[in-house]
């Protein structure tokens, strides 16, 4: 069931997306060399806490996973996609590491995530975070009143494919409000004008995953959670909350 949103909920909704966007910016901020994934679970901790925010992602346990994720934020470092678990892992100098982040605050959820480098960048990772970042950019773009789902899907993978990305089959956004994950789903490749209609009040979590390598197929670690991609390649993961609004698409999660 897909939910409306109305301007009040949009606004509460706001509310909780600043909060992952400055946990996001903590978390960046203090990522660097010899710096653990744990490390940066407790930064994000910190301003959820501070915030009054609880986590969406601890404890959360979907369909496919074998156990409750145990952190609160999702930390993939290079051939990893996403929902890496932080561990004990430091920071090496030339990491590409993503990041994703969700808070729930006063009952309405916000959802983001960010890729960047570690210390001296490789520069086709430079371009494989431009990339993703373009795609999500063309992404939000489609998001208008009388679109569809569809224009949202073909614009990401039309900014993918040029790249050469792949795209991890079957993972994509999804509807988001009340909770983290809600209908409709967001594919990131689809044909336009097809899908669930876009409208003022509809809020989703627009992410695109690219694949440096250019395929679609991928792995599953042994912890039953993190995404890999098959070949090894590097992967950048870049996402925001948006709202349909008849101005244009509203993007919630900034600071």
């Amino acid at each position: 069931m897909v939910e409306i949103k109305s301007d009040a909920a949009l606004e509460a909704m706001r509310e909780a997306g600043r909060v992952v966007a400055n946990a996001l910016a903590a978390v960046r901020g203090a990522a660097g060399v010899r710096v653990s994934l744990k490390q940066l679970d407790e930064v994000a901790r910190t301003v959820l806490d501070e915030a009054g925010a609880r986590s969406p992602f601890l404890g959360y346990r979907p369909d496919f996973a074998p156990t409750p994720f145990p952190a609160v934020i999702c930390a993939s470092v290079n051939d990893a996609v996403v929902h890496g678990i932080p561990t004990d892992y430091r920071l090496r100098d030339g990491d590409l590491v993503s990041i994703d982040c969700g808070a729930e605050l006063d009952g309405w959820t916000g959802d983001a995530a960010i890729s960047f480098t570690v210390g001296t960048p490789y520069p086709e990772d430079l371009e494989l975070i431009k990339a993703t970042q373009e795609a999500l950019d063309a992404g939000i773009a489609a998001a208008t009143p009388g679109n569809r789902i569809g224009d949202i899907s073909h614009a990401i993978s039309t900014v993918a494919r040029a790249a050469g990305c792949g795209m991890p089959v079957n993972f994509g956004g999804h509807g988001i409000g009340r909770h983290m994950h809600e209908d409709p789903h967001v594919a990131n490749h689809g044909r336009p004008g097809r899908g669930y209609p876009l409208r003022h009040g509809l809020t989703l979590a627009i992410e695109p995953m690219l694949m440096a390598g250019g395929r679609d197929d991928y792995r599953v670690s042994p912890d039953g959670w993190t995404l890999r991609t098959s070949d090894g390649s590097r992967a950048a993961h870049i996402e925001h909350t948006i709202a349909i609004t008849e101005d244009g698409p509203r993007v919630l999660t900034l600071p």
